[in-house]
């Protein structure tokens, strides 16, 4: 299975219906996001970081294949990416073990689209 495309894949529609009933929650979600993720004493990429180890913890699979794709985006590398997760095992202890992986993996499928190429 994967963890990365497949997950937003299937979040597409549901995620498109219900935006089109609330857009302006939508609307105040996408603005938090946007100042959240802005370049500041931190950069963007360490910040997907942060919210992919986040999501490993939270054990959302679609935050962590939203997150995964963009700290590949941002230019984190496979070490980068699993230095971050790995930091989820200590906090997260068990149900980490199992989320990990997962993140791990769509974080590693998104690397390979974006780079595959060099």
């Amino acid at each position: 299975m994967q963890y990365g495309q497949n997950v937003l894949d299937d979040l597409r529609p549901q995620t498109r219906d219900l935006r089109r009933m609330i857009p302006e929650v939508y609307k105040g979600f996408a603005a938090l996001h946007g100042a959240a993720f802005a370049d500041g004493v931190l950069d963007a990429k360490t910040k997907e970081l942060i919210a992919l180890a986040i999501a490993v913890n939270t054990q959302c699979d679609g935050c962590i294949a939203s997150h995964a794709r963009a700290a590949a985006k941002h230019g984190a590398t496979l070490e980068e990416a699993a230095e971050a997760i790995g930091v989820t095992l200590l906090m997260g202890g068990g149900p980490a073990s199992i989320y990990a992986p997962r993140a791990y993996a769509a974080f590693a499928e998104f690397h390979e689209q974006l780079h595959a190429a060099e």
